[in-house]
């Protein structure tokens, strides 16, 4: 799998990238192996309905589920914390190590 990119709104993309509209795109694009692109802020949308940090948060939890369903390019004008809530979900989905590993000894 290819590894995880954030750019910028501005930043030029890739030719061979596919940008994807929606969860089920993004799912039906990684599958047929194409690198899929994204941008989490527009698929909030109005949807979310909140302004300010729940705007945020709701970018960060959309990032999530689209890297979840196979999205490895994210376009953001937030991209410390998506990289953040990408590599967790990685992480979550078994696509990379975690970054921190304890061992839980009493």
């Amino acid at each position: 799998m290819a590894a995880l990119v954030v750019i910028g709104p501005g930043d030029p993309g890739d030719p061979g990238w596919v940008e994807a509209r929606s969860v089920a795109g993004i799912a039906e694009l990684a599958r047929a192996g194409h690198t899929v692109v994204v941008t989490p802020a527009a698929l909030v949308g109005s949807a979310a309905g909140h302004a300010g940090h729940a705007e945020e948060a709701a970018e960060l939890a959309v990032a999530a589920v689209c890297v979840w369903a196979g999205a490895r390019v994210l376009r953001t004008t937030r991209p410390g914390p998506v990289r953040q809530a990408a590599e967790m979900a990685d992480a979550l989905a078994g696509r990379r190590p975690p970054a921190l590993t304890r061992r839980g000894l009493a």
